[in-house]
């Protein structure tokens, strides 16, 4: 198990120890993740006009809309790998079904060429006869 990790973030001027077991640069990542939404709300006036709490509320529901915009996101990405799968899993197929029916038709194709081979050799030899009798006339 990862060891628990303790580290000092500064969130909207204020100074906290998070702990968690993930690395310290994530940690920080966090934190600078909700200054950048803490700085963004900041800039719009009637924001700033909230009571703290307020402000505290918009934040959250801001921060959990992300979240679950990044849910919904990462879910229909999953679902195009998931069909990309299906499909690449299905022209594999396709693609096996084509190998085996290639090998099929070439080895029908050699022996065609081996019969031909033979009949060949077959029609030489009745030639060669056909010209020995036509000698001896």
């Amino acid at each position: 198990m990862a060891s628990k990790t303790d580290t000092e973030v500064l969130i909207g001027g204020k100074v906290f120890t998070l702990s968690g077991y993930e690395s310290e640069e994530y940690l920080q990542r966090v934190a600078a993740y909700i200054n950048s939404k803490m700085a963004e709300y900041n800039k719009v006036d009637g924001f700033k006009r909230q009571p703290f709490d307020m402000q505290s509320v918009l934040l959250q529901l801001n921060i959990a809309d992300d979240y679950f915009k990044a849910k919904k996101q990462i879910e229909a990405l999953e679902s195009d790998m998931e069909d990309r799968d299906k499909e690449l899993y299905d022209i594999k197929h396709e693609l096996i079904t084509a190998q085996i029916k290639l090998e099929s038709m070439e080895k029908t194709m050699k022996s065609m060429q081996e019969e031909i081979h033979e009949e060949q050799k077959k029609n030489v030899k009745l030639e060669t006869e056909l010209n020995e009798f036509r000698s001896k006339k």
